[in-house]
């Protein structure tokens, strides 16, 4: 790649998770102070992202890998994106914002996928050449939590302007996208299956009982997860705690340092241990949220942000990981999109649904909650999947080799690189 070619790329991918974290990880700080949204209302907004997550494979299986070149549906995509994030800063109740809200992550989750198709497509190496501009995407997500923090949006109850600032930064990613490298659809003339499009050519995977139980504890590890996502900004705010999505952004510097000595931990833990210490990690940060305050215990809620790279890094790209090595050339693709649906999809999905009623049902008057009860209740969840992933997962440590149909039948050794 030229200079040009991977700073375009770069940028690219810093606005790309700049819009996601400028607006997603205070939205429910925004939804109950300022549209008087319940706590059910909260989780049904951050619900949107499965639903999102759910319908994403359609549009990018049935439009741009097959119709359209993916730069310019994902200039499409943004442009259209700018201009609803500008327009909810019009809207002043949930029942308005929500449909809207809706519309724009179904827009907006395909271009996760399809920023990563534009990069990989200008790349001879991506193992070598992809990391660095991935990691533009990382720092976008922390500048944005630190933006909000510096101006003191939560503290003035100004949250509106993250809608502003994010629309803004996706109407130049519009702009940008028409003028980066071609990128042509892939299955262009092919006939393409419901199957293909959800990677449920990837199915035959679950005959395996070790990754059957992986993929039913990554399932029901999202459940606790999105206790997190939906209701970490509200519950540090309503502690007092200053700047708090500048400090949820420790998360993301804890998620870069853990992804760095992945290789490290990867040789001396194994797979089992790796996937054990990331639902372990889910354990502590909820005990820590419990407990924690803005007095005494102040180091507990900082603990339990920055344990966000120990949940996602052990568990998330480990078991990433895990389904490359086990799936074969043959159904790489298929098997990342299929756990990628199991686990943004219905995972969070269930866990939203179940959140907001759990959140709402614990409030002790009309602007504060049992904190404490709540957050053991995912605490409580992530502790027994992880005892039964314990139980019933068999770690494979001998040295074997699977590629196709064979990865597909019984029980087979794995190979993990890194």
């Amino acid at each position: 790649m030229t200079t040009a070619i991977k700073t375009k790329l770069s940028v690219m991918m810093f606005l790309e998770f700049f819009i996601w974290g400028a607006w997603f990880v205070t939205l429910g700080t925004y939804l109950t102070k300022t549209l008087r949204a319940t706590d059910e209302q909260n989780a049904i907004a951050y619900a949107t992202q499965s639903f999102g997550a759910i319908i994403a494979p359609f549009i990018i299986g049935l439009i741009a890998d097959k119709f359209f070149s993916a730069q310019r549906i994902l200039g499409v995509l943004h442009l259209i994106g700018g201009g609803l994030l500008w327009y909810v800063t019009t809207i002043s109740n949930f029942n308005n914002f929500y449909p809207v809200l809706l519309v724009y992550m179904i827009l907006y989750m395909p271009t996760l996928a399809l920023v990563n198709s534009v990069a990989f497509k200008q790349m001879v190496n991506p193992s070598k050449e992809f990391p660095p501009i991935r990691v533009l995407g990382t720092a976008g997500w922390i500048i944005a939590g630190l933006t909000i923090g510096w101006l003191g949006w939560e503290q003035s109850n100004s949250l509106v302007l993250t809608f502003k600032m994010a629309g803004t930064a996706s109407l130049i990613l519009g702009v940008l996208s028409f003028t980066l490298p071609d990128t042509p659809p892939v299955k262009k003339g092919q006939k393409t299956s419901i199957g293909d499009i959800l990677g449920l050519d990837a199915i035959g995977l679950l005959k395996n009982s070790s990754y059957l139980v992986f993929f039913l504890a990554s399932v029901a590890i999202c459940i606790p997860l999105a206790f997190y996502y939906n209701f970490t900004n509200p519950f540090l705010n309503e502690l007092g705690m200053k700047g708090a999505a500048s400090k949820q952004a420790l998360g993301q510097f804890s998620e870069l340092l853990f992804m760095a000595l992945m290789s490290f931990f990867f040789v001396r833990l194994g797979v089992k241990k790796m996937l054990a210490v990331g639902m372990l990690a889910w354990v502590l940060r909820y005990v820590l949220f419990a407990y924690g305050n803005i007095d005494t215990n102040y180091w507990m809620l900082i603990g339990g942000i920055v344990l966000h790279g120990v949940c996602y890094d052990f568990f998330f790209v480990t078991g990433q990981i895990y389904t490359d090595n086990l799936a074969g050339e043959r159904f790489k693709s298929a098997a990342q999109g299929f756990i990628t649906l199991a686990t943004y999809g219905v995972g969070m999905l269930i866990g939203s649904y179940l959140s907001g009623p759990i959140v709402g049902n614990h409030k002790t008057s009309a602007t504060s909650h049992d904190w404490q009860t709540i957050w053991l209740i995912p605490a409580g969840i992530a502790a027994a999947v992880l005892i039964l992933f314990l139980v019933f997962f068999r770690d494979k440590n001998s040295v074997g080799a699977n590629t196709g149909d064979e990865a597909l039948g019984a029980d087979k050794d794995i190979r993990l690189e890194v």
